[in-house]
């Protein structure tokens, strides 16, 4: 029987598939949980009267961190569950902020697979994060380890 919401098995992948995931709208309590969880007592994430002076954005910007975290929430309720074994890196470039009131998304890019040792792949993804507008806030290129299907 299939188990619903179960990850691909690396085998199934190739380079060039692409999916998109749902969207996720991160809001004040998101930003201000995240920041009390973590301790980033930043005064632009912790305090309104200092964002309105020193900010160099309008809004309530959420930490790259959390957005980062957010993504990969989404990213992998369709693809790694219960076949994602480990993530052993990633690059991470910020494109522009995200703010409170934010819609993301993620558009995840296959664009390597390949075996290793004891039935396992390595895949490694370019995931773009974007907006309500269409607009990419980050894009970053996790390398997983991950499961083979298992043997008939």
């Amino acid at each position: 029987m299939k188990l619903l919401g179960h990850g691909f098995y690396w085998q199934d992948l190739t380079p060039g598939d692409r999916f998109m995931t749902y969207g996720r709208t991160i809001s004040d309590h998101d930003i201000i949980n995240f920041c009390n969880t973590v301790g980033m007592v930043e005064p632009l994430f912790t305090d309104a009267e200092y964002r309105k002076a020193h900010s160099a954005m309008p809004g309530f910007a959420a930490p790259a961190a959390l957005v980062y975290a957010i993504a990969e929430g989404l990213s992998l309720a369709g693809t790694a569950h219960g076949t994602g074994l480990a993530f052993l890196r990633a690059e991470i470039d910020v494109r522009r902020p995200t703010l409170a009131g934010d819609t993301v998304r993620v558009l995840i890019e296959i664009t390597e697979v390949r075996p290793t040792s004891k039935g396992r792949g390595l895949v490694r993804t370019v995931n773009s994060v974007r907006n309500q507008r269409d607009e990419e806030l980050m894009v970053y290129t996790p390398l997983r380890l991950m499961a083979g299907r298992p043997s008939p």
